[in-house]
């Protein structure tokens, strides 16, 4: 079989986190769940209205341009997108085409082509024996689009850059970006082409609701279009959706050129000179923009943090705020941040993983202060509790809120002195004489009992392999 190169390119749509529509004064509320509540004239396109820019959406985008390191545009302007659809009730989309906001920039080692402006549309829900009915609260939402250049090659490498943009926008606060919302969404450019020969057409895929969908539909189309080539087909340059059920994508409609659009300037808005306004200047945006997704990685393996609790501390906001509490408390202590890394990565996330299985109102709630959190971490430093007491101390802590030395000193779980550990091994070993001949009639197992009966005694204390040592040394006494 010939060697097949796969190329994608992703355009990806971001709802904004604005208080207003992007051309109106309708609220934008991605949570309504009441149809048609936030709409207006304007929004509506009734007769007569007239659009005006939202600042804070232009705002918004330029920081995500900032933050890639793209060229922010001095000019640009809002276009009509020409198409007829029911959600779209002007029959046109505002956009942006010629003059977008930000032009090149990278994220994740992929090269972006633009990032531009527009406005949502509305949102059709189809049911069985009732038919299409439409609700327009989504209509008018300011949205952004990004569009990559062509150089992805794998559906993993689109999958990162996928998860990576949504990390930037959630830490710049631009967006949400709740796949599961649709507040964004996430449409692959592919295309093969076999040994380093020009591809014949590029497919677009849609209807993709998780960053996992979207690469399974990545890999399918990669091999259909491969199978559909070697059978002596052709590639047809057309839009397709995937059908999660199938894990399959599916035809829908030839793909449209930009031509198809008619695109041509809005008159009803005035272009923009972004270097007049004031808070648009790389100053005033740069003085807004908070320590990046990798910044934020690089420090944490800076200081030593394993890369994948260092990337669980940028995912996971909760987990991440804790962590930067914990390490201001721990200042430049750093052995004592790393060995609270390994609990919090470890100990901390199972424990509140097991109790939103059984209270789903927990929420990943950590109710464990950073200050009590770091009194358990300097006690396992000291040697004060054993490891097996810092997780049953952490268990109570999150439970009682109690201060973790007073429940220390309450259940017992300050470690052993080694005379205490000496009194208790040979308590075990006086109550199971009959073990102890065992051991030494060379049956193991009956080590392993006694070494289990220890560290009931020392309530989980003891260290196994000293403990083992210790027996043997009494027994052959």
């Amino acid at each position: 079989m010939a060697i097949y190169e796969p190329t994608i390119g992703l355009e990806i749509h971001a709802e904004l986190k604005t208080h207003t529509k992007m051309f109106c004064c309708s609220k934008n509320d991605a949570d309504a769940t009441e149809p048609n509540v936030n709409i207006c004239p304007v929004c509506m396109a009734h007769p007569g209205t007239l659009p005006v820019i939202n600042g804070e959406a232009v705002r918004q985008v330029l920081r995500v341009g900032l933050a890639l390191g793209a060229e922010l545009a001095d000019y640009t302007e809002f276009d009509r997108k020409n198409y007829f659809y029911p959600d779209l009730p002007k029959g046109y989309q505002l956009s942006q085409f010629e003059f977008p906001l930000v032009s090149g920039g990278e994220l994740a080692g992929v090269q972006i082509t633009r990032i531009h402006l527009e406005e949502d549309t509305a949102s059709s829900m189809h049911q069985e024996g009732v038919g299409t009915t439409i609700d327009y609260n989504r209509a008018g939402v300011p949205l952004m689009e990004l569009v990559t250049e062509p150089v992805i090659k794998s559906a993993e490498q689109a999958g990162a850059f996928a998860r990576e943009l949504q990390l930037l926008l959630k830490y710049l606060g631009a967006s949400n970006a709740n796949m599961e919302k649709g507040e964004m969404r996430v449409e692959a450019n592919v295309s093969v082409s076999k040994d380093g020969s020009r591809a014949q057409a590029y497919v677009e895929l849609k209807n993709i609701n998780s960053f996992n969908a979207m690469e399974r539909a990545v890999k399918y189309e990669i091999q259909r279009q491969i199978d559909e080539l070697e059978s002596g087909g052709l590639i047809v340059k057309e839009t397709r959706g995937w059908d999660d059920g199938k894990q399959a994508t599916f035809s829908q409609r030839i793909k449209e050129g930009s031509a198809d659009y008619r695109f041509f300037p809005d008159p009803d808005l005035p272009s923009l000179k972004l270097s007049e306004v004031p808070e648009f200047s790389k100053e005033s945006l740069n003085a807004t923009m908070p320590e990046l997704p990798w910044e934020r990685r690089e420090r944490y393996l800076a200081i030593g943090i394993k890369a994948d609790d260092a990337q669980l501390y940028v995912q996971e906001s909760a987990l991440g705020s804790f962590f930067e509490d914990v390490i201001a408390l721990m200042k430049s202590d750093s052995a004592g941040i790393l060995l609270a890394s390994n609990y919090i990565a470890n100990d901390l996330v199972k424990i509140v993983r097991d109790i939103e299985k059984r209270d789903t109102g927990y929420q990943s709630k950590i109710t464990i202060s950073a200050e009590n959190f770091k009194k358990i971490i300097e006690m396992v430093a000291g040697k004060r509790i054993s490891s097996r007491a810092a997780k049953d101390l952490l268990i109570e802590s999150m439970r009682s809120g109690k201060d973790p030395d007073v429940l220390a000193e309450e259940r017992g779980l300050f470690s052993f002195t080694g005379a205490d550990i000496g009194t208790i091994v040979d308590d075990v070993l006086t109550k199971n004489t009959s073990v102890v001949e065992d051991f030494k009639a060379g049956k193991g197992a009956a080590l392993e009992f006694l070494l289990g009966q220890c560290m009931k005694a020392l309530k989980g204390a003891g260290n196994p392999e000293k403990l083992r040592e210790l027996l043997k040394e009494k027994i052959a006494s």
